[in-house]
């Protein structure tokens, strides 16, 4: 696969819960370490989308915003 996003983010997917329309997908990247997606229903069927299967999260956006604690 190649696509040119910058921030691929390698990881296994925990769970997947379907909706209606959209399935929210949760990544585990590392232990402890997760991030979540939510995908069209019929994405995640034509991916093949399960819990355990190795996938990428791609991350493409034009502001990634920064915050701190005081």
């Amino acid at each position: 696969m190649k696509v040119s996003a910058r921030n691929q983010l390698k990881g296994k997917v925990k769970s997947i819960q379907d909706g209606m329309v959209n399935s929210e997908v949760v990544i585990e990247l590392a232990p402890g370490v997760e991030i979540t997606s939510i995908i069209t229903k019929s994405s995640a069927e034509s991916l093949g989308i399960k819990a355990g299967k190795e996938v990428y999260a791609v991350i493409k956006a034009s502001n990634v915003m920064i915050g701190v604690d005081h």
